[in-house]
């Protein structure tokens, strides 16, 4: 894929992502594709994809994803993202979350996602869902 077609690629994305609709997030991994978010076991298929963008819109109701941006690095495609939103669990805690993180592509021969490795902070995640402090225990 050309420079300015993955620079278009990665903003669809991010916009599907805004959407809150995640099928539309899904369509953009190949049928047999994968997504892994630093140690959870990879999500296979569309249909798994999809279930866990639509956690993460259900767990933000006001979901806003940034692009920061896009290189390539030893054969794959590093797309860097920003999370903002507000965490609603049952509870309805309400905590703001501002995390950053990236996203490692292998993009196939079909010009979607077959693999994307998932990196963010899990334990600074934790701590702005639970509302602690900087430095609290």
């Amino acid at each position: 894929m050309m420079a300015l077609q993955l620079q278009d690629f990665a903003k669809r994305y991010t916009a599907a992502w805004c959407s809150h609709d995640a099928a539309r997030v899904a369509e953009f991994f190949s049928p047999d594709g994968s997504l892994k978010v630093n140690d959870a076991p990879p999500a296979v298929g569309r249909e798994a994809i999809a279930a866990v963008a639509s956690d993460f819109v259900r767990t933000f109701p006001d979901l806003k994803v940034l692009m920061d941006g896009l290189s390539s690095e030893d054969g794959r495609t590093v797309y860097r993202w920003t999370l903002i939103g507000t965490y609603c669990d049952e509870s309805g805690n309400g905590n703001h979350v501002h995390i950053s993180g990236y996203e490692e592509w292998r993009i196939s021969s079909d010009g979607l996602i077959g693999e994307s490795l998932g990196h963010f902070d899990e334990a600074e995640y934790q701590r702005q869902l639970q509302g602690r402090e900087l430095g609290a225990p």
